[in-house]
């Protein structure tokens, strides 16, 4: 998850446990304007077989975004769109209905559509060797059957059926075409950092992960959009920190640093609330 850190570095940041593991979570944002319900990101799920979830160290013992949709007071059936940051399976798995043996993989949000860019969809039709083992074989079949399946094109921009507070961003470090929702109100806007910022270590510019097809270029992406989202105010939306969902960057010359942390599993922030 660190990349080319030291260990007695990021285990200050991330202790690890006796395996060489860290504790991270795969969060999601609930969107709700109106009555629409948009959910950015689906997490892991649980359609992990017990061995692969043992070895990723998978400890839920139930469909978690499920859970906590109810705990919403809504549910995965109510769902008008779900927004794909890339099809990697620990923020696409929660598509997919809990595994079960002998059952064969299934979606689950009946009603959605289900949107992403177009060069996830083809990393995902046609992954490199690199990254095969991140994708979910069965998925990309179910979601083109579904007739709900939507894709963004270009470097950013609106997508007019989902209305004008959310528009989208591309980078390409961490893998080709990753998106990135912006989404707007009238005090406020959020960003969805995806896997171009897992959590608060990474919001410094040189860390990147092992896992990120280009290093070098993602920390360009980053040192691109930081003084934009510092000088905006923007919340910055984790999707694996297991301790802040949003915080804001300040910078300090060619520094950045995060600030005004929230934390709380279910972090209700209204956008267009004005400033207390």
């Amino acid at each position: 998850m660190f990349g080319n850190v030291p260990r007695p570095l990021w285990s200050k940041w991330c202790p690890p446990d006796e395996a060489g593991r860290i504790l991270l979570c795969c969060r999601c944002l609930l969107v709700e304007r109106g009555d629409q319900k948009i959910l950015l990101e689906t997490g892991i799920g649980s359609f992990f077989e017990p061995k692969l979830k043992e070895r990723f160290g998978v400890v839920e013992t139930e469909h978690v975004l499920c859970r906590g949709l109810e705990a919403l007071g809504t549910s995965h059936e109510a769902i008008d769109a779900v927004v794909l940051s890339h099809l990697h399976f620990d923020h696409a798995g929660g598509l997919l209905k809990a595994y079960r043996e002998g059952e064969a993989p299934a979606l689950l949000f009946p009603r959605a559509r289900f949107i992403t860019s177009a060069g996830a969809l083809a990393r995902a039709r046609d992954p490199h060797p690199r990254d095969r083992a991140s994708f979910i074989p069965e998925l990309l079949p179910l979601l083109e059957a579904s007739g709900r399946l939507e894709v963004v094109e270009g470097e950013e921009g609106p997508l007019a059926s989902l209305g004008d507070h959310l528009s989208f961003r591309l980078s390409h470090g961490h893998t080709p075409a990753m998106l990135h929702t912006l989404v707007r109100g009238a005090h406020g806007a959020v960003f969805t950092c995806a896997d171009l910022v897992p959590g608060v270590p990474w919001a410094h510019l040189p860390v990147t992960m092992g896992y990120d097809r280009y290093p070098e270029l993602l920390i360009d992406e980053k040192a691109r959009w930081f003084p934009e989202l510092a000088a905006s105010g923007t919340w910055l939306f984790f999707t694996h920190d297991p301790e802040t969902a949003l915080a804001k960057l300040t910078q300090s010359d060619d520094r950045f640093r995060t600030d005004s942390h929230l934390g709380d599993a279910m972090t209700d922030l209204d956008l267009d609330a004005a400033p207390s």
